[in-house]
């Protein structure tokens, strides 16, 4: 008897101590498949950048390492980024596309925050329709803008010089003379992305307290005090935000200067963007052009590291 109930008594036992282990399975395969559920969404996105950007992304690179002649491929290592160093136009290219980001993209974002503060001034009526006014030229195309502006600076028949007849001025070379080439570029891309920019640093204008400009005020500070010491510093990320975007821009501009220039007069406003196209498209080198791809990717991450050290917070 006293061994018949100890064994019922230790089946039992086991069956209490067994019994939990379906459960446990379940609960950890439950807890791996929550683990693998944001995998799972974002899995056709990354299949998607996989196929259409990372493929392309390799395939250039190893492209860059060859040279084609009479239709064969022939592997050149690091000759296509050797002859980078020796290319007079690549470096004709490299300082146009600099002067632009130099000159250029400064003065927008200066007249971009003078068009976000003015824009949110409470003295200012109509403020939603001059918003508008100013993004519009964003949403214009990027070859319609450039047909527009070749239009009007045309040196016989553009708008601009006709005005410029009217007031007794003569007529400016805009597209023909290598500094008004240039000069007629930066017009064109302030024209296009100033009102862009200023409705970035707007929506980060719009976030600072308003606290702060009250209490500079106590303080006796007047306007461009209190824009020194109170809106600058408020703006900075934005002002970081759009000058990086800005460089990335400038460094990859193609359409303004194919369409006003195709990169004349004489070079003038060739940039890296036009050169590299004419390597791939005009001379079907697309072992050099993948070459110049890869090195305005470096000098974009070099410039970008600099601007976030210079502008970004500090510890």
């Amino acid at each position: 008897m006293t061994g018949t109930l100890a064994r019922r008594t230790a089946t039992a036992t086991a069956a209490a101590t067994a019994a939990p282990a379906p459960a446990a399975a379940a609960r950890s395969a439950g807890r791996r498949r929550r683990r693998m559920a944001p995998y799972l969404f974002v899995l056709p996105a990354l299949l998607l950048f996989a196929a259409f950007k990372g493929y392309p992304i390799v395939q250039s690179f190893r492209i860059s390492l060859h040279t084609t002649a009479g239709g064969t491929e022939r592997f050149a290592g690091t000759g296509n980024y050797t002859r980078l160093l020796g290319d007079p136009l690549f470096w004709t290219a490299l300082e146009n596309t600099a002067v632009i980001l130099a000159v250029q993209v400064p003065i927008m974002l200066a007249l971009a925050t003078g068009l976000a503060v003015a824009l949110d001034s409470t003295l200012l009526r109509g403020r939603a329709v001059f918003r508008l006014g100013f993004f519009l030229p964003m949403v214009t195309g990027l070859v319609a803008y450039g047909i527009m502006f070749s239009v009007l600076l045309n040196k016989d028949y553009g708008l601009v010089n006709w005005l410029l007849g009217l007031a007794g001025l003569d007529a400016v070379p805009w597209l023909t003379d290598p500094l008004w080439a240039k000069v007629s570029l930066g017009l064109a891309l302030t024209w296009h992305y100033t009102g862009y920019n200023a409705v970035i640093l707007l929506a980060r204008l719009q976030s600072v307290p308003a606290e702060l400009y009250d209490a500079a005020a106590v303080d006796g500070a007047g306007a461009w005090t209190s824009f020194r010491h109170v809106t600058l510093p408020g703006l900075r990320p934005a002002l970081l935000l759009t000058a990086v975007l800005s460089t990335i821009g400038t460094l990859q501009v193609f359409d303004e200067p194919y369409v006003l220039t195709g990169g004349g007069p004489d070079n003038a406003t060739l940039t890296i963007g036009v050169y590299l196209y004419q390597n791939a498209f005009k001379y079907f080198d697309f072992g050099y052009a993948s070459a110049i791809a890869y090195a305005l990717a470096v000098l974009i991450g070099l410039l970008g590291v600099i601007q976030f050290r210079l502008l970004g917070d500090k510890p």
